[in-house]
């Protein structure tokens, strides 16, 4: 699923550099495209697609736009499309979405609308021995 746009360091090793955490606080409004190699959470508003590793949508988070990630987790509201491998929908969650996910965890109490499928072309997360 890395098929997000890395983006471009000034003079930076980019294959050596760490993965950050990028946090939109509760303040921020933005409005455009939002490109990670990393973590990006929300818990601003944000208007645009948001492309990274994994996204976080907190609870005061609201994203109207298109989420594409490895893994997305949902606690407060989303309305456009979703696309990633791993999805898990939190009790406070609010999606309005077209949604494409491989691995998929609901909480009761998450309000969901729209069409949920399973494309056999995004990758089931690996299996993990106990």
């Amino acid at each position: 699923m890395q098929d997000y746009e890395k983006p471009q360091g000034a003079g930076m090793d980019e294959e050596n550099a760490p993965v950050q955490r990028s946090v939109l606080s509760q303040d921020i409004k933005i409005k455009g495209d939002l490109i990670s190699k990393g973590h990006v959470e929300v818990h601003g508003f944000l208007e645009g697609k948001v492309n990274a590793e994994k996204i976080t949508v907190t609870k005061t988070g609201v994203i109207k736009g298109n989420l594409k990630a490895e893994s997305i987790e949902i606690i407060g509201t989303v309305d456009g499309k979703i696309t990633c491998v791993s999805l898990t929908l939190r009790s406070s969650a609010v999606v309005q979405a077209d949604t494409e996910y491989a691995d998929l965890r609901i909480e009761a109490g998450a309000q969901l609308d729209g069409n949920f499928s399973k494309p056999k072309t995004l990758a089931a997360p690996k299996a993990t021995k106990s």
